[in-house]
């Protein structure tokens, strides 16, 4: 992905770029309707809305990550200080009652070290795990561009590679016109 303008206008608003990027790429993924179908007991259902879930740094003294979820908010600057928010107060690593039986997420992580060319999630072999997986590496500068090395995982059969497309293309527009939104 190419995020030239939106790192830096996360630079000048003094975002996290971490959290702003969980803002766009969670809401590019509720404009697919594919990414929120999700397969329950052999059916498919369809999700108004749906919301992150996250990994996050937990502290940097001893590299432990937790799962942090979220509703989703509209304006990024709310989203923005609200994950932060729940981030800093969460205690727990894995607040599994939180999320047990919901499947109205989006999966995300980040690896800010590594600019990977590709990245791969351990999928369980259940075949109604659908919960789409969204993950970007570290960014790097080509041609004048801040570019993010940046991956989708999904169930085939809710989701197909037009959809994906679909995906990027609505991100990649988001991400460069983010100063219209406000």
């Amino acid at each position: 992905m190419d995020v030239t303008r939106f790192l830096k206008f996360v630079r000048e608003k003094e975002l996290s770029f971490y959290y702003a990027m969980i803002y766009a790429s969670t809401h590019a993924a509720n404009e697919i309707i594919n990414f929120r179908y999700r397969i329950r007991e052999d059916k498919v259902v369809l999700h108004e809305s749906i919301h992150p879930s996250f990994t996050d740094l937990s502290n940097k003294q001893d590299d432990l990550f937790k799962i942090v979820t979220v509703d989703l908010k509209l304006d990024i600057f709310e989203f923005v200080q609200y994950a932060k928010d729940k981030s800093q107060s969460q205690t727990e690593y894995f607040p599994l009652n939180q999320i047990a039986g919901r499947d109205d997420l989006v999966y995300i992580t980040c690896i800010p070290w590594v600019s990977f060319t590709h990245i791969s999630h351990t999928f369980s072999l259940n075949k109604n795990d659908s919960v789409p997986r969204i993950s970007w590496g570290k960014y790097f500068i080509e041609n004048d561009k801040v570019l993010l090395p940046f991956s989708v995982q999904v169930n085939h059969a809710l989701v197909d590679g037009v959809h994906v497309g679909e995906y990027f293309t609505k991100l990649q527009k988001r991400i460069d016109n983010i100063y219209q939104e406000l």
